[in-house]
């Protein structure tokens, strides 16, 4: 059993690209699919698709970007907030990853939005992760 869904997530991902699979498949869920469908925005990640396993069950299958060289797009991939610490910050705390180069992944009340949407909104939340 998994205790923390969206590390899992990003374990599947940073696993996927360094065995150089071109996707990934990950138990589905809205928050993992939110996620994911943001990864998409910021060019991360190349597509999602919702898909049904073997077992009928729920799954999204994630279709990892490379660049020309063969090196996969994401460079880091950190979990922020935990199950046993979470991170919640206002919107005037938000912090920058890399100089505005990567991304921070914050849950708001507005849903999960990139660290740029949620400043220019003007909403904090919790610190999902960084990807660089």
């Amino acid at each position: 059993m998994v205790t923390d869904q969206i590390a899992d997530l990003l374990t599947r991902i940073r696993n996927a690209h360094t065995a150089g699979h071109p996707s990934v498949v990950i138990p589905a869920s809205r928050e993992k699919e939110r996620l994911l469908n943001l990864l998409v925005e910021e060019g991360f990640l190349a597509s999602v698709e919702s898909l049904k396993d073997d077992a009928d069950k729920p799954v999204l299958k994630a279709h990892l970007r490379y660049d020309d060289k063969g090196l996969p797009v994401i460079r880091e991939l950190k979990r922020m907030s935990k199950p046993g610490k979470r991170i919640y910050v206002g919107k005037d705390d938000i912090p920058r990853n890399r100089g505005g180069l990567g991304v921070v992944v914050v849950s708001t009340s507005h849903g999960v939005l990139a660290d740029r949407e949620a400043r220019k909104l003007g909403v904090g939340g919790e610190l999902v992760c960084s990807v660089f």
